[in-house]
């Protein structure tokens, strides 16, 4: 049979597949930049802040406390059927980028010494602002990604957001021993509007319809849990993230009481943990393509887990140097694998018309579970030491010990859940 060539066909294929990919990446540029943006400051709040207050010999359970400063992250799904009823996502990211800009130029005029009331509540205003972007944001990425798109766009979010955290924590850290403070925080500042531009010159598409009668009440957040399975996903939410949390807090103050300065931990943590993050996102994100939804959050969670107890070594004093290390690229990749796995299945859970408050809500219920643990896991370190008759040091081992058999046994709750049906998008 004979088949007619039409003059030309043969470079449109591969023009087209080019054109695809071209658009593809412009979009997981612009989300790289919107997300760095939020790593920015969040930085500074998870690595040099317990550090610089630990520093200031503050306690353990205050510096558990300061983890109160993330409070809008907990509470951003009340406004978050604003965001999805008025405005396109630009007109408030743009905004808020640039307040929140503005906001850490003039946290450079503080000392942390002499002013750390007003710190903390700049802190708190930023996180308020990177809060409501975020809203934006994450519904932009719902919309702009298609769903074989999502596990590469979840790997870039997760990287960008801790490339912005390595700027943000440990290079700021860093900084802080060759610069004075309002140096460092004004290049934070800066960073943060060059990462601004690219939403500047965004041109984004037509918004999705939205129903009026969700969009003008809260309804929508109730039409999100009204869902078959919807309650139980998010307690598969908190049990994934919420346990294992409860590490972190208390790394920084460990460190310190070791001897390293804050230059150290913006060295160790802050640059090569947040750079060990970036790569597991990546991972993580192009694993979740191969292996499927699920069994990625399982695979990626058990990883997550098992690297928990890994801090104990350095409390204990073994290993040296070499085990503080090994602990932080651990945690730092495999829990950033975890990250991306969980951020997958939760774009897939998000209604047509409500990505805003459907992936706000389920992000929500991520940061009250990792806020509450975090908050008391410095008293669980002290409260740990003094049941045992410890000492500080050998009280972190046993608090690492704790929270990984804890994170083990939410994961296996979580793979209880897993064998039935849970949500999907509609």
């Amino acid at each position: 049979m004979r088949t007619t060539r039409v003059p030309g066909a043969e470079g449109r294929r591969p023009g087209r597949i080019a054109a695809r990919a071209g658009a593809v990446s412009r979009r997981l540029g612009l989300l790289a930049c919107l997300y760095l943006s939020q790593g920015l400051p969040f930085g500074f709040f998870t690595v040099g802040l317990p550090a610089l207050m630990r520093q200031e010999r503050l306690s353990l359970g205050q510096i558990g406390l300061a983890s109160l400063l993330a409070l809008p992250w907990a509470l951003k799904f009340l406004w978050s059927p604003l965001v999805d009823r008025h405005g396109r996502r630009r007109a408030w990211i743009v905004p808020l980028q640039l307040v929140s800009a503005l906001t850490l130029l003039g946290m450079a005029w503080l000392d942390f010494r002499t002013q750390m009331a007003w710190v903390f509540a700049g802190v708190l205003l930023v996180n308020l602002l990177a809060a409501t972007q975020d809203i934006a944001t994450d519904a932009l990425a719902v919309e702009m990604l298609a769903p074989e798109e999502r596990g590469p766009g979840n790997g870039v979010q997760v990287a960008a957001y801790r490339l912005g955290m390595v700027l943000g924590g440990g290079v700021l850290l860093m900084l802080l021993e060759h610069l004075d403070w309002f140096r460092a925080f004004l290049c934070m500042a800066a960073a943060l509007g060059l990462a601004t531009l690219p939403i500047l010159l965004h041109r984004e598409a037509a918004a999705p319809r939205r129903p009026a009668a969700d969009g003008a009440t809260w309804a929508a957040i109730a039409g999100h849990f009204a869902r078959p399975g919807a309650w139980r996903w998010a307690l598969l939410l908190a049990l994934y993230k919420g346990f294992e949390s409860m590490a972190g807090p208390m790394v920084k103050p460990m460190l310190i009481d070791l001897g390293y300065t804050p230059g150290d931990i913006g060295r160790l943590s802050g640059l090569f943990g947040s750079l060990a993050a970036l790569a597991g996102a990546m991972a993580g994100g192009f694993g979740v393509a191969r292996l499927g939804r699920d069994r990625a959050l399982l695979a990626f969670g058990v990883l997550q887990v098992v690297t928990l107890p890994l801090y104990a070594l350095p409390a204990l004093r073994i290993g040296g140097e070499g085990a503080v290390v090994g602990a932080i690229l651990a945690e730092h990749f495999f829990g950033s694998m975890a990250t991306a796995a969980l951020f997958t299945r939760m774009m897939d859970a998000c209604r047509p018309g409500h990505a805003a408050t459907d992936y706000t809500v389920q992000a929500c219920v991520v940061v009250v579970a990792t806020g509450v643990t975090s908050t008391f896991s410095g008293y669980l370190a002290q409260g740990l030491g003094f049941l045992l008759h410890l000492e500080t040091l050998p009280a972190y081992a046993a608090h690492f010990g704790a929270t990984a058999l804890l994170s083990l046994a939410g994961l296996v709750a979580v793979a209880r859940m897993l064998r039935r049906p849970l949500p999907l998008a509609g």
